[in-house]
């Protein structure tokens, strides 16, 4: 068998042992979360509101919350894990062995796929409770999702590259992921912004994330769904780029 593929499996199953074997932490936090705002918004708030863009409060902001639980999950687990070796200096003996870089880089953001599509599963099966969903186009749903895991996953790996204390994986998810998502269109369709908000809701990617989703889901969208999946593979591209360029260089991972 070949060693990359090896290397490659063996950073895959790690990765998913590391978050399984935590999941009251790592799975089911995220899962309540979630949980209270199906209650809270879709449930309670989305009584008062009624419909919004032809569906249900709450069926309209399911597909939403399932993204935003997979966004979250797949960069956290990515910026922690690879921080945390950093940490603990174990990179090093990942980093001199014969294992390309790309195979690192595709081990950690396989495992970070795996958690925020565990999280997004999990959050689906709850909002059964609350709504019937029928998926309208399967293949859009399951390829926009796996795309923006990807995403994320990448985009947490240059942030745990760039951190230099566990401070430091905080800032941008609290500081840069959660405006983006909540501003996302999460909660609310962008046909009743006024042009401005539109335009600058049009500037966050997530935007386009979240509502080629809910387009897979409900088979309506605010956006484009070719030009959505344009931007995701560009984001996934440039990430790509970027992680790799700083392993070689060795940035975040050398005195």
């Amino acid at each position: 068998m070949n060693h990359k593929y090896i290397a490659f499996e063996t950073i895959v199953i790690k990765e998913i042992r590391r978050f399984a074997r935590i999941w009251l932490q790592t799975l089911v936090p995220p899962a309540m979360m979630i949980g209270l705002y199906f209650v809270i918004f879709g449930n309670l708030v989305g009584r008062r509101i009624g419909e919004m863009g032809g569906y249900q409060y709450m069926e309209f902001i399911v597909p939403g919350l399932i993204m935003m639980s997979v966004i979250q999950n797949s960069y956290s687990n990515v910026v922690s894990s690879f921080f945390s070796h950093k940490f603990q200096h174990s990179i090093e003996e990942l980093l001199v062995s014969p294992v390309p870089n790309y195979v690192i880089l595709c081990g950690f953001v396989a495992g970070g796929m795996a958690r925020g599509l565990g999280v997004g599963i999990i959050v689906t099966l709850m909002s059964l409770f609350f709504v019937d969903l029928a998926i309208q186009n399967l293949a859009i749903t399951i390829a926009v999702v796996l795309l923006t895991s990807i995403v994320f996953s990448l985009a947490g790996f240059i942030n745990a590259l760039f951190a230099n204390s566990f401070d430091d994986i905080s800032i941008v998810p609290t500081f840069v992921l959660t405006p983006l998502i909540y501003l996302g269109g999460v909660f609310y369709s962008v046909e009743l912004l006024p042009p401005f908000w539109k335009f600058v809701s049009g500037l966050n990617p997530i935007f386009y994330m979240v509502n080629t989703f809910r387009y897979g889901i409900l088979g309506t969208s605010d956006v484009d769904i070719v030009w959505a999946f344009l931007i995701l593979l560009l984001f996934i591209t440039l990430l790509y780029i970027c992680c790799i360029v700083l392993l070689r260089r060795g940035t975040g991972l050398r005195s």
